[in-house]
């Protein structure tokens, strides 16, 4: 489906930009592992390149928030490949006091993690689709969440450590409208811009967490990481050619 595509896929050494990295080899396309660590994304590159037998899978440091960073990026992928087909954003940039609990989060850090992430996202996409717009084609994938898409379900929670930080919904939420005014702006670019909302990813949570999550779903509950790989090959093949602007959820009924 996604045969000699060039792949950029941000934060492509995490839990689940690895699992996209994945998606986008079983597809014979070309994966590139854009993430601001180095020391990690050197190692996956090659791991996952010894696991899928292949020699498609490159690495590129890459800062989001950072215009020249992006451009540097760019001009590496354009010389070597001479080609880019796809931006998938799926970094997670946050500072040290992410996550802290509604009362407790201060004006700078809200402000500051919104810009590291949404602003992110907006950035990159800016400059890639300068690129696709060059080039004449482009697809940009934002990946937000189910809690772009409704408010969270705080008693899921109870009982644990965890909850469900009010930067995230923000972010999540803009990013899902940042991809319809994309889509829309890019009229006549041949540029599509879709948003893929995961429900939670199994990343073993507290027990008493998993099983008041699985009674808000239909079936399974948390999804594993590998569960996102055919929609997200959807969304990169000729096979979605013709959806433009929208949310794909995937969450086993979460947000019903």
């Amino acid at each position: 489906m996604l045969a000699n595509q060039v792949v950029v896929i941000t934060g492509g050494a995490g839990l689940i930009g690895q699992e996209f990295v994945k998606a986008v080899i079983e597809q014979n396309g070309i994966a590139i592992i854009a993430d601001i660590n180095a020391t990690l994304g050197n190692p996956v590159k090659n791991d996952l390149s010894k696991e899928l037998n292949t020699s498609n899978i490159d690495f590129v440091e890459l800062d989001i928030t950072s215009k020249k960073s992006l451009e540097a990026c760019i001009d590496y992928l354009n010389k070597k490949y001479n080609r880019i087909d796809a931006l998938v954003n799926n970094a997670y940039p946050r500072n040290k006091n992410y996550a802290r609990s509604f009362f407790d989060v201060e004006y700078e850090d809200f402000a500051e993690n919104l810009g590291l992430n949404l602003g992110g996202y907006f950035t990159t996409s800016q400059q890639f689709s300068k690129y696709f717009k060059q080039q004449g084609y482009g697809n940009i994938i934002n990946i937000s969440s189910i809690y772009g898409v409704i408010a969270p379900k705080f008693e899921v929670y109870d009982n644990t450590l965890m909850t469900m930080p009010v930067e995230y919904a923000a972010i999540k939420s803009g990013l899902i409208h940042l991809t319809k005014y994309m889509a829309k702006y890019f009229k006549g670019m041949n540029i599509k811009v879709n948003t893929l909302s995961p429900g939670g990813i199994f990343d073993n949570q507290a027990e008493d967490f998993l099983n008041a999550y699985k009674k808000e779903c239909s079936n399974k509950g948390m999804l594993d990481k590998s569960d996102l790989k055919g929609t997200l090959a959807y969304l990169l093949s000729d096979m979605s050619k013709y959806v433009n602007g929208q949310n794909i959820i995937v969450d086993d009924g979460f947000t019903i």
